[in-house]
């Protein structure tokens, strides 16, 4: 299985960053990630995490720096995730996707129970 493409934005205000919580009825529900999707073919990662962000935050977002690439595989999923810092253009977040966000000091994220790879980069952040 060939990997699939998947963005995700580290929404970053002040000193605190934008947890999602997964819906329960996703893979890995209710574990805890930086949100974000699935590039579409003919998609730029760009395009893609800022039309992920509106259809799950209902917010745009400034997209800045990739931050870092991670891959992760099992027996459900095989992905490269690649990581943006960004920071919200909107402020009225509205969830369609998501159980819950927060918005979490660094220090704080060991309290939350992250999805594999995004677990793994909270130290480059």
């Amino acid at each position: 299985m060939n990997p699939t493409d998947v963005v995700a934005a580290i929404i970053k205000k002040g000193d605190h960053y934008l947890l999602a919580k997964r819906s329960k009825e996703k893979y890995m529900g209710l574990k805890w990630e930086f949100p974000g999707g699935k590039v579409e073919q003919n998609e730029t990662f760009k395009d893609a995490l800022s039309r992920e962000i509106l259809e799950e935050l209902n917010v745009n977002i400034e997209i800045h720096n990739k931050v870092a690439e991670e891959r992760y595989q099992d027996e459900e999923i095989n992905i490269v995730l690649h990581y943006y810092l960004c920071t919200l253009i909107d402020t009225n977040i509205i969830l369609s996707e998501h159980e819950a966000v927060e918005w979490v000091k660094k220090q704080d994220f060991l309290k939350y129970e992250f999805v594999p790879g995004d677990g793994d980069i909270t130290s480059l952040i």
